[in-house]
């Protein structure tokens, strides 16, 4: 999907058009300037067509009030990495300096812009848009962000200037993204493997500031290597640069068949790992934990084994991904992730005959029935695989909507029984004979 960045001085209504695009209210808004200080990044979706979306905090060109120049810095990079920029005035004010600042700024760069003159809320209000041709930015589309007027001509423009990746040729090659926490070795572990120094790596955390593909062969099949080195700030402000790592790793773990999750042995799980690891589940992808640094830990002999049953412990929804020790370092067992990648990689893209599906799985789910809800007693009936890469299984039942989830539960742990998912998120469909489904 390609990336729409919204930019404006503060006070345009930036994070009210963020909402009405993604249709849900997801970013802050307060008539006050600066409340949006972080990017906020989510879906959006027009015309049949996907896009990321990125909200930025209002640029105040020449201040040097901390917190301005946090914001630029923010603003800066969310430009740097969008396919369409949305600059965003204000009808109402009329032209700004800081307009005509933002302005040329954009005009020098080589992503497409699209001008969007916002509290235009009649047709009397859209005559003050003309004005804003003079910021030599192409036609300006009068709108209401707030409510939802004249947004469908502009929203056809930014889809207009997306990267038609349809049209793209289907990279068949195992994509293996790299993704974690800052300074946990994902720059070292991608040159580690490529056998040369392909990143910059140094101990200063957030050296990489691009998500970079390389290839590597390995035993002749050519593998791509996405390495994601997540973001610090450049400055001391905290609000800077450090989040903008979320979109580079959402976006590579959009693209990968495989994710490797870097954890920094020396420092354990942390809240940013399980939220990267659950990014993963959630879309979909093959899961590989892979603990760096090991050669610095002192082990006996079940340190690894503990170190497992603990993030297993603390994640018991994915307990299904497999955990490596290895050290980018000293190349300890770097190979086993790719073999790893290959294998669950091979695991997504395997299908399961419908007729061994139920001669195993109905016999199970007759001995242990799901549990009567509401005085009804619920059968599985029939269960065959819909889909591959990831893989859904879609099991028909008299009350689909009634089955718990502790049942739903059961059933995955059932299936992953009898065949190897190791690795692999696996989905459930829910329905009837009428085709009514829920998601699972």
């Amino acid at each position: 999907m390609g990336l729409v960045a919204i930019v404006g001085r503060p006070n345009v209504g930036k994070s009210t058009l963020f909402n009405r695009i993604i249709e849900e209210r997801h970013a802050i808004v307060e008539s006050v300037p600066g409340v949006t200080r972080d990017r906020i990044y989510a879906t959006g979706e027009w015309a049949g067509k996907n896009f990321h979306l990125v909200d930025t905090g209002g640029i105040v060109p020449d201040s040097m009030e901390v917190f301005d120049k946090a914001i630029r810095e923010q603003a800066q990079l969310a430009m740097d990495e969008a396919d369409v920029i949305v600059f965003v005035v204000d009808g109402r004010d009329g032209l700004m300096p800081v307009d005509h600042q933002i302005g040329e700024q954009l005009r020098r760069a080589k992503t497409p812009v699209v001008l969007v003159v916002n509290k235009s809320d009649n047709a009397n209000q859209d005559l003050n848009a003309s004005e804003f041709y003079a910021l030599g930015l192409g036609e300006p589309f009068a709108i209401s962000a707030l409510n939802g007027r004249s947004t469908g001509e502009f929203l056809d423009r930014v889809i207009e200037q997306l990267p038609n990746e349809d049209a793209l040729e289907e990279d068949t090659r195992l994509k293996i993204a790299i993704v974690g926490r800052p300074n946990t070795g994902k720059s070292s572990l991608t040159n580690a493997l490529l056998g040369k120094e392909r990143m910059v790596v140094t101990p200063i955390a957030g050296t990489t500031r691009d998500a970079i593909d390389s290839v590597v062969k390995f035993y002749g099949e050519e593998i791509v290597l996405i390495d994601t080195a997540g973001l610090r700030r450049r400055s001391q402000i905290k609000e800077s640069i450090e989040l903008f790592s979320v979109m580079r790793t959402a976006r590579a773990i959009e693209r990968c068949d495989v994710a490797v999750v870097m954890i920094d042995a020396t420092v354990g799980l942390e809240t940013q790992d399980k939220r990267i690891m659950g990014q993963v589940e959630e879309a979909r992808k093959g899961l590989i934990v892979a603990v760096n640094k090991w050669d610095l830990m002192e082990k006996e002999t079940s340190t690894a084994d503990n170190f497992t049953k603990s993030m297993k412990e603390q994640l018991p929804n994915m307990d299904y991904a497999p955990t490596v020790f290895i050290s980018a370092l000293t190349k300890q067992r770097i190979t086993r992730v790719i073999e790893m990648g290959k294998d669950i990689q091979a695991r997504r893209l395997a299908r399961i005959p419908t007729h061994e599906l139920n001669e195993k799985l109905i016999e199970i789910f007759e001995k242990t029935p799901p549990p009567s809800v509401k005085g009804r007693d619920l059968r599985i009936n029939y269960v065959t695989q819909v889909r591959t890469a990831p893989p859904i299984f879609a099991f028909f039942s008299n009350h689909p909507e009634l089955i718990p989830e502790n049942y739903k539960r059961f059933m995955e742990r059932q299936l992953r029984q009898l065949y190897d998912f190791e690795g692999v998120p696996i989905s459930f469909l829910f329905r009837k004979k009428n085709k009514r489904e829920e998601h699972y």
